[in-house]
């Protein structure tokens, strides 16, 4: 794993305190970042998204959608977490955690959006940090990139109508057309640019190697842009988790039980289908982990910068990498049971 995603959550917890401090000492530069919207599109942020998205979809192949027939129970199993599990669990913790038990800690003017963020951040599966579980974790590589490719297509069409129907039923208003316009900004588009431009690097016999050298220098453009957003999102949220520090870790608690309830259940299922250990591993890892640059982009666009909703997703990036590292951890560690048991 690369130094600087190894130590994710390091970066991410530098970034908020920066954020934090900038917030308090420079509020008029924040607020004129904030002000610069175009049909409820914050421009920053959408500049900034695009650059962290565009490099991620590059590394997708559509044409591995082939290979789904050879792994379909693998695929089956993660299609269903993904879109038949995670989101609705999330929706369900949620609401006992925010609305129920934590609500007397919490801002009770930011409930709905806190709920709203949540949903957000498990609506969509993760598109690049999986590539790096999955290795870590001795994935078959045809399976992982096959099964982020068709969660991307199914992504296109299934995450506004997923979202809408969750945030209906925690009674949250859902401006549609907010919603989708952030999934043609921040997925139709992306998708259809990265698979044009693959296209286009492709060409040729050192098409190959052209390709990683884009990626080789995208990447580290694309993870100061994520940092840069969170340095955005926490000027705006400072004086909020100043007030009330403990909101973060009340956050973070339904977060890290829907990743270890999906990924157990995950990993389970392939258990009982007796999918080979290489499958099951990457179907756990890619059926618990979430698009957050998505979520996080989605829920300024719907709810502000200054919102709960933006805050929760943020806090699902901070948690990422060492909760997946855990589960990555789990999986290797069970190998050897899965293997004889299977």
């Amino acid at each position: 794993m690369p130094f600087f995603e190894r130590y994710l959550s390091i970066w991410v917890a530098l970034c908020i305190v920066a954020g934090i401090v900038l917030g308090r000492i420079i509020p008029d530069l924040f607020e004129s970042l904030g002000a610069m919207e175009i049909a409820s599109v914050n421009l920053p942020v959408a500049v900034l998204v695009w650059l962290m998205i565009l490099p991620m979809l590059l590394k997708i192949d559509f044409h591995s959608l082939k290979e789904v027939r050879q792994h379909w129970k693998g695929v089956g199993v993660t299609l269903f977490i993904n879109w038949g599990v995670k989101p609705f669990s999330m929706a369900l913790l949620a609401w006992v955690f925010i609305r129920n038990l934590f609500a007397g800690w919490l801002p009770a003017d930011q409930l709905d959006s806190y709920i709203a963020g949540l949903i957000l951040l498990a609506a969509a599966p993760c598109t690049a940090m999986v590539f790096v579980w999955s290795n870590l974790s001795d994935g078959r590589p045809g399976f992982t990139l096959s099964q982020v490719a068709l969660n991307d297509l199914i992504m296109v069409f299934a995450f506004a109508p997923i979202v809408a129907l969750l945030l209906g039923i925690s009674s949250i208003h859902v401006p549609w057309d907010t919603l989708l316009l952030s999934v043609i900004l921040y997925i139709v588009l992306p998708v259809l640019a990265a698979s044009l431009w693959r296209k286009w690097l492709l060409r040729g016999e050192n098409g190959e190697a052209g390709l990683k050298r884009v990626l080789d220098r995208l990447h580290p453009l694309s993870l100061s842009a994520l940092l840069l957003t969170l340095v955005l999102l926490f000027g705006f949220q400072g004086s909020q988790i100043i007030a009330k520090p403990v909101i973060i870790l009340l956050l973070a608690i339904p977060i890290l039980i829907q990743v270890y309830f999906n990924s157990g259940l995950a990993y389970w299922l392939n258990w009982k289908f007796k999918v080979e250990h290489c499958v099951a591993g990457p179907s756990a890892l890619i059926g618990a982990s979430n698009f957050f640059e998505l979520a996080v982009a989605t829920a300024i666009s719907i709810f502000g910068l200054q919102s709960g909703a933006a805050l929760a997703t943020v806090v699902g990036v901070l948690v990422e990498v060492p909760v997946m590292l855990s589960v990555v951890w789990i999986v290797n560690r069970t190998r050897p049971w899965y293997e004889a048991s299977a």
